[in-house]
């Protein structure tokens, strides 16, 4: 494992239209904090949880550095990067440079949030791996600096019963060549599993899974139109499948039940990506 890299601190949905996908994600039963305007240029939605989060996100131009989220989201909307958890970004920067892994120099950036006692800028250093490196994915370090402003507890708490992110999947034509990047990336050795291969990140593991694997996992599940490879599968904690389902059905939402008791959106729902609570 690598010393800098501790895990996945959240994954980016992007789409073309934010206020779009808010509302999706609003009705499935998610907690969403208000809108964010990074200095970057792009906004943004999260959903957070005690110790990680997904965010959806939107790039409304083709601005620098944020170029690889507008082309993804002009083909489609879906999961488009993954965000690992640092204690040091610079270190983090080191460590992949000395493994040849083409990380950018390390950026800062931030975004206003409101609370009650007025504006406060959270803020984030970050540095991104060479697309070529992360099949099916922008893969990023990032370095929280003020974490009390993202990890608000009045935002935690969701009608779904969600309480975590439980494992990614990416499918791939190439299984065993994308698990090596993942495992050349974190510095361990994948696990085989039913579905094809499972990389331990430090928390939230990541699949690598053929199209044929992943639809036996999730039968009746439309899954991704994205080439491959690509994040195909989202699998989020709940306290509650029962509860889930049925807030799922109240916001007009089509959940299927899987053969192992967990309740799936498919991915024409779900912006891109199949949502499984489980």
């Amino acid at each position: 494992m690598r010393k800098h890299i501790t895990g996945i601190d959240h994954v980016v949905i992007t789409a073309r239209d934010l206020d779009a996908i808010s509302d999706t994600y609003s009705r499935m039963g998610f907690t969403l904090t208000p809108r964010g305007d990074h200095t970057l240029g792009s906004q943004n939605h999260c959903v957070m949880f005690s110790h990680d989060y997904f965010e959806l996100l939107t790039v409304p131009q083709r601005l620098p550095g944020r170029e690889y989220y507008y082309d993804f989201a002009r083909i489609g909307d879906g999961a488009a990067a993954v965000a690992l958890k640092t204690d040091n970004a610079r270190g983090a920067y080191g460590e992949l440079s000395a493994a040849a892994l083409a990380p950018s120099e390390p950026v800062d950036f931030s975004r206003p949030v409101q609370l009650a006692q007025g504006t406060r800028n959270a803020s984030f250093r970050i540095t991104q791996l060479g697309l070529e490196h992360t099949p099916g994915a922008q893969v990023f370090v990032c370095q929280h600096f003020t974490r009390d402003l993202v990890w608000r507890p009045e935002y935690q708490t969701h009608a779904n019963t969600a309480t975590g992110l439980a494992a990614l999947a990416i499918l791939s034509g190439d299984v065993r060549a994308t698990a090596a990047a993942y495992e050349r990336l974190f510095d361990v050795k994948a696990k085989a599993i039913d579905e094809g291969q499972l990389i331990n990140t430090g928390d939230t593991p990541i699949a690598v899974a053929s199209e044929r694997a992943l639809a036996k996992r999730l039968p009746g599940v439309w899954i991704s139109a994205r080439h491959e490879p690509c994040i195909a599968a989202l699998f989020i904690r709940v306290a509650d499948r029962n509860a889930a389902e049925n807030v799922l059905r109240a916001g007009g939402l089509h959940p299927t039940r899987m053969p192992d008791g967990s309740v799936a959106i498919g991915a024409a729902e779900a912006h891109g990506v199949a949502l499984v609570f489980g």
